[in-house]
Protein backbone atom coordinates (compact mmCIF):
# COMPACT_ATOMS: atom_id res chain seq x y z
CA UNK A 1 0.00 0.00 0.00
CA UNK A 2 1.18 3.57 -0.61
CA UNK A 3 0.58 5.14 3.06
CA UNK A 4 0.63 4.06 6.39
CA UNK A 5 -0.62 6.46 9.00
CA UNK A 6 0.48 5.97 12.33
CA UNK A 7 -1.75 7.94 15.13
CA UNK A 8 -0.57 7.68 18.70
CA UNK A 9 -2.56 8.03 21.90
CA UNK A 10 -2.99 8.04 25.32
CA UNK A 11 -6.05 8.71 27.13
CA UNK A 12 -6.84 10.51 24.11
CA UNK A 13 -11.03 9.50 24.10
CA UNK A 14 -11.68 13.52 24.30
CA UNK A 15 -9.99 14.00 20.26
CA UNK A 16 -9.11 11.01 19.02
CA UNK A 17 -12.98 11.00 17.41
CA UNK A 18 -12.14 13.61 14.78
CA UNK A 19 -8.54 12.41 13.52
CA UNK A 20 -10.19 8.99 12.80
CA UNK A 21 -13.19 10.39 11.02
CA UNK A 22 -10.45 12.75 9.14
CA UNK A 23 -8.48 9.32 7.97
CA UNK A 24 -11.86 7.65 6.91
CA UNK A 25 -13.23 10.42 5.30
CA UNK A 26 -10.77 10.63 2.30
CA UNK A 27 -10.75 10.01 -1.03
CA UNK A 28 -7.64 7.95 -1.50
CA UNK A 29 -8.00 4.72 0.44
CA UNK A 30 -4.34 3.22 -0.43
CA UNK A 31 -3.47 3.18 3.17
CA UNK A 32 -3.17 2.10 6.57
CA UNK A 33 -4.20 3.90 9.72
CA UNK A 34 -1.90 1.91 12.73
CA UNK A 35 -3.17 3.22 16.17
CA UNK A 36 -0.32 2.74 18.58
CA UNK A 37 -2.02 3.10 21.84
CA UNK A 38 -0.44 3.73 25.72
CA UNK A 39 -2.38 1.40 27.62
CA UNK A 40 -5.23 4.12 27.82
CA UNK A 41 -7.75 3.65 30.62
CA UNK A 42 -10.07 6.03 29.46
CA UNK A 43 -12.41 4.65 26.35
CA UNK A 44 -10.39 5.35 23.78
CA UNK A 45 -10.20 1.94 22.61
CA UNK A 46 -13.94 1.88 22.44
CA UNK A 47 -14.23 5.08 20.55
CA UNK A 48 -11.18 3.28 17.59
CA UNK A 49 -13.41 -0.16 17.49
CA UNK A 50 -16.38 1.95 16.75
CA UNK A 51 -15.37 4.25 14.47
CA UNK A 52 -15.47 4.30 10.54
CA UNK A 53 -12.75 2.59 8.56
CA UNK A 54 -11.95 -0.15 11.03
CA UNK A 55 -11.29 -2.22 7.74
CA UNK A 56 -7.67 -0.46 6.86
CA UNK A 57 -7.39 0.46 10.62
CA UNK A 58 -4.83 -2.02 13.10
CA UNK A 59 -4.77 -1.02 16.94
CA UNK A 60 -2.11 -1.96 19.16
CA UNK A 61 -2.31 -1.06 22.78
CA UNK A 62 0.37 -1.72 25.48
CA UNK A 63 2.39 0.89 27.37
CA UNK A 64 5.46 2.34 26.32
CA UNK A 65 8.30 4.56 26.80
CA UNK A 66 6.70 7.69 25.95
CA UNK A 67 5.70 9.14 22.31
CA UNK A 68 8.85 8.33 20.83
CA UNK A 69 8.99 5.20 21.51
CA UNK A 70 5.23 4.76 20.39
CA UNK A 71 6.25 6.16 16.82
CA UNK A 72 9.09 3.55 16.59
CA UNK A 73 6.39 1.04 17.14
CA UNK A 74 4.34 2.03 14.28
CA UNK A 75 7.65 2.63 12.36
CA UNK A 76 8.12 -1.27 12.58
CA UNK A 77 4.42 -2.29 12.15
CA UNK A 78 4.05 -0.16 9.24
CA UNK A 79 3.97 -1.79 5.67
CA UNK A 80 3.05 1.43 3.76
CA UNK A 81 5.28 3.28 1.04
CA UNK A 82 5.31 6.43 3.02
CA UNK A 83 4.68 7.21 6.81
CA UNK A 84 2.29 10.30 8.05
CA UNK A 85 2.73 10.87 12.02
CA UNK A 86 -1.07 12.06 12.66
CA UNK A 87 -1.62 12.15 16.53
CA UNK A 88 -4.65 12.29 18.20
CA UNK A 89 -6.78 15.84 17.47
CA UNK A 90 -4.68 16.49 14.03
CA UNK A 91 -6.49 15.89 11.53
CA UNK A 92 -6.22 16.07 7.38
CA UNK A 93 -7.43 19.47 6.08
CA UNK A 94 -9.96 18.11 2.98
CA UNK A 95 -11.39 14.64 2.56
CA UNK A 96 -8.74 15.26 -0.60
CA UNK A 97 -5.63 15.98 1.28
CA UNK A 98 -4.44 12.36 1.04
CA UNK A 99 -5.06 12.14 -3.01
CA UNK A 100 -2.93 15.33 -2.84
CA UNK A 101 -0.10 13.87 -1.31
CA UNK A 102 -0.26 10.57 -3.70
CA UNK A 103 -0.64 13.04 -7.26
CA UNK A 104 2.44 14.17 -5.45
CA UNK A 105 4.42 11.45 -5.24
CA UNK A 106 3.20 10.22 -8.68
CA UNK A 107 4.73 12.88 -10.19
CA UNK A 108 8.21 12.29 -12.04
CA UNK A 109 10.42 10.82 -10.14
CA UNK A 110 9.40 8.98 -6.78
CA UNK A 111 10.34 11.90 -3.58
CA UNK A 112 11.93 10.71 -0.35
CA UNK A 113 10.04 14.02 1.61
CA UNK A 114 6.40 15.13 0.62
CA UNK A 115 5.41 18.09 2.81
CA UNK A 116 3.06 21.36 2.85
CA UNK A 117 1.81 23.65 5.48
CA UNK A 118 -0.53 23.70 8.32
CA UNK A 119 -2.90 25.43 9.94
CA UNK A 120 -3.81 25.70 13.96
CA UNK A 121 -7.00 24.94 15.52
CA UNK A 122 -8.37 25.10 18.70
CA UNK A 123 -9.94 21.87 20.56
CA UNK A 124 -13.18 21.99 18.71
CA UNK A 125 -11.60 22.18 15.22
CA UNK A 126 -11.96 25.91 14.61
CA UNK A 127 -9.41 27.55 13.05
CA UNK A 128 -7.02 29.44 15.34
CA UNK A 129 -3.93 30.86 13.18
CA UNK A 130 -1.59 30.17 10.79
CA UNK A 131 1.48 27.99 12.04
CA UNK A 132 3.93 30.52 13.23
CA UNK A 133 6.78 28.95 10.44
CA UNK A 134 6.22 28.55 6.79
CA UNK A 135 6.98 25.79 4.73
CA UNK A 136 9.11 26.94 1.77
CA UNK A 137 8.91 25.69 -1.29
CA UNK A 138 12.87 24.24 -1.51
CA UNK A 139 13.97 22.32 1.80
CA UNK A 140 17.18 20.80 2.65
CA UNK A 141 17.97 19.97 6.41
CA UNK A 142 19.85 23.01 6.55
CA UNK A 143 16.86 25.40 6.38
CA UNK A 144 15.95 23.23 10.10
CA UNK A 145 18.72 25.59 11.43
CA UNK A 146 15.83 28.63 11.31
CA UNK A 147 13.31 25.88 13.57
CA UNK A 148 11.05 23.45 12.49
CA UNK A 149 9.90 24.86 9.59
CA UNK A 150 7.73 21.85 8.47
CA UNK A 151 4.92 20.68 11.13
CA UNK A 152 5.74 17.05 11.67
CA UNK A 153 2.32 16.07 10.57
CA UNK A 154 2.81 17.44 7.52
CA UNK A 155 5.91 15.56 6.69
CA UNK A 156 5.26 12.74 5.19
CA UNK A 157 8.80 10.75 4.33
CA UNK A 158 9.39 7.07 2.34
CA UNK A 159 9.48 4.20 4.77
CA UNK A 160 12.80 2.65 3.43
CA UNK A 161 14.30 6.16 4.43
CA UNK A 162 13.65 6.92 7.50
CA UNK A 163 15.72 6.58 10.72
CA UNK A 164 14.33 5.56 14.34
CA UNK A 165 13.50 7.98 16.70
CA UNK A 166 15.78 8.74 19.10
CA UNK A 167 14.54 8.44 22.64
CA UNK A 168 17.02 10.09 24.48
CA UNK A 169 15.07 13.21 23.45
CA UNK A 170 11.85 13.16 25.46
CA UNK A 171 9.95 16.15 23.60
CA UNK A 172 11.98 17.40 20.65
CA UNK A 173 12.88 13.79 19.02
CA UNK A 174 10.36 14.58 15.98
CA UNK A 175 12.55 17.96 15.14
CA UNK A 176 15.54 15.82 15.27
CA UNK A 177 13.84 13.17 13.25
CA UNK A 178 13.19 15.21 10.70
CA UNK A 179 16.16 16.67 10.12
CA UNK A 180 18.11 12.85 9.70
CA UNK A 181 15.19 12.32 7.04
CA UNK A 182 15.84 15.33 5.10
CA UNK A 183 20.05 14.28 5.58
CA UNK A 184 19.42 11.07 3.77
CA UNK A 185 16.74 12.14 1.26
CA UNK A 186 17.43 12.64 -2.02
CA UNK A 187 14.47 14.65 -3.62
CA UNK A 188 12.03 16.26 -1.38
CA UNK A 189 8.77 17.39 -3.07
CA UNK A 190 6.69 20.34 -1.83
CA UNK A 191 2.83 21.01 -2.09
CA UNK A 192 1.92 24.55 -1.82
CA UNK A 193 -0.97 23.99 0.37
CA UNK A 194 -2.89 23.52 4.06
CA UNK A 195 -2.46 19.78 4.64
CA UNK A 196 -2.81 19.19 8.08
CA UNK A 197 -4.90 20.96 10.87
CA UNK A 198 -2.75 20.88 13.71
CA UNK A 199 -4.56 20.95 17.74
CA UNK A 200 -3.14 23.77 19.11
CA UNK A 201 -1.94 23.13 22.72
CA UNK A 202 -1.36 26.73 23.77
CA UNK A 203 1.54 28.98 23.51
CA UNK A 204 2.72 27.34 26.80
CA UNK A 205 2.73 23.97 27.34
CA UNK A 206 3.60 21.81 30.39
CA UNK A 207 6.86 20.69 28.91
CA UNK A 208 7.56 23.41 27.13
CA UNK A 209 10.93 24.51 28.55
CA UNK A 210 12.04 20.77 28.31
CA UNK A 211 11.31 21.16 24.86
CA UNK A 212 13.10 24.16 23.86
CA UNK A 213 16.73 23.01 25.90
CA UNK A 214 16.36 19.60 23.47
CA UNK A 215 15.70 21.49 20.57
CA UNK A 216 18.78 23.94 20.98
CA UNK A 217 20.95 21.08 21.88
CA UNK A 218 19.64 19.46 18.79
CA UNK A 219 20.79 22.99 16.86
CA UNK A 220 23.75 22.90 18.52
CA UNK A 221 24.91 19.44 17.30
CA UNK A 222 24.19 19.85 13.90
CA UNK A 223 24.33 23.58 13.03
CA UNK A 224 26.73 25.06 15.82
CA UNK A 225 26.80 26.07 18.73
CA UNK A 226 27.74 30.17 18.19
CA UNK A 227 25.27 29.93 14.98
CA UNK A 228 22.88 28.44 17.05
CA UNK A 229 23.26 31.49 19.80
CA UNK A 230 22.76 34.13 17.58
CA UNK A 231 19.36 32.22 16.06
CA UNK A 232 17.91 32.06 18.89
CA UNK A 233 17.91 35.96 19.35
CA UNK A 234 15.87 36.62 16.55
CA UNK A 235 13.75 33.16 17.87
CA UNK A 236 12.51 35.13 20.46
CA UNK A 237 10.93 38.18 19.18
CA UNK A 238 8.99 35.57 16.60
CA UNK A 239 7.54 33.69 19.29
CA UNK A 240 6.38 36.69 21.02
CA UNK A 241 4.72 37.96 17.79
CA UNK A 242 3.71 34.45 17.25
CA UNK A 243 1.69 34.37 20.74
CA UNK A 244 0.23 37.82 20.31
CA UNK A 245 -1.02 36.30 16.85
CA UNK A 246 -2.62 33.32 18.01
CA UNK A 247 -3.92 35.55 21.34
CA UNK A 248 -6.27 37.78 19.00
CA UNK A 249 -7.55 34.62 16.86
CA UNK A 250 -8.77 33.07 20.33
CA UNK A 251 -10.34 36.51 20.90
CA UNK A 252 -11.88 36.60 17.70
CA UNK A 253 -13.22 33.02 18.03
CA UNK A 254 -14.68 33.37 21.47
CA UNK A 255 -16.64 35.89 20.57
CA UNK A 256 -18.29 33.71 17.38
Amino acid sequence: MLFSIITITYNASATVGRTLQSVAEQTCVDYEHLIVDGASRDGTDAIVDAAPGAERRRMLSEPDDGIYDAMNKGICLSRGQYLIFLNAGDKFHSPGTLQQIADAIATGEQPDVIYGQTILVDNEGRYVAPRHLTAPADLTYRDFARGMLVCHQAFVARRDRVPMYNTTYRYSADYDWCIRCLQQSRLNRFIDDVLIDYLDEGVTTANRKASLRERFSIMAYYYGMLPTLWRHIGFIFRFLHHRREVGKSVKRNATL
